[in-house]
């Protein structure tokens, strides 16, 4: 798999029916190695390692309604109240971060209102701060740790 712009992580993988597995901590189970699911798997990582963010308050590919229809989102962040906190979209490397990627996750977020939303190809991240009651966002210079209430 490709290098991201992310640590290096050890993970453990399987070979089954010619194709790669790789074991999801949070799903507790092995996946197909997509290059998407490999910047999702490197990310968690991240999140967990780095940034301090808790395994048990995340959920992967998870179901929410947007006007009607069932979409699944890659990663979402709870707090401990069980609010949805920061809601993650993640493409292959070799997929460009574009205004339709953010207005995909700002679909989902209709429904989950988080305050924070983050896209990531894993070579470039992008993290954005949502002002409800302004009604806009501002981009963030990073991924901040994790802190309750922000």
């Amino acid at each position: 798999m490709e290098k991201l712009n992310l640590p290096e992580y050890n993970f453990r993988t399987k070979t089954e029916n010619g194709k790669t597995l790789i074991f999801d901590s949070i799903r507790k189970k092995f996946v197909v190695l997509t290059p998407e699911e490999w910047v999702r798997q490197n990310f968690i990582q991240y999140l967990k390692t780095e940034k301090k963010y808790p395994e048990n308050l995340m959920a992967v590919e998870k179901q929410v309604m947007v006007n009607g229809k069932q979409r699944r989102f890659d990663l979402l962040i709870y707090l401990k109240n069980g609010q949805p906190f920061l809601i993650a979209e993640f493409k292959a490397p070799n997929v460009k971060i574009t205004q339709d990627t953010f207005d995909q996750v700002v679909r989902y977020n209709m429904a989950l209102r988080v305050e924070r939303v983050l896209v990531s190809n894993g070579l470039q991240h992008y993290a954005c701060e949502i002002d409800y009651p302004n009604n806009s966002y501002s981009f963030l210079q990073g991924i901040p740790e994790f802190k309750e209430g922000k």
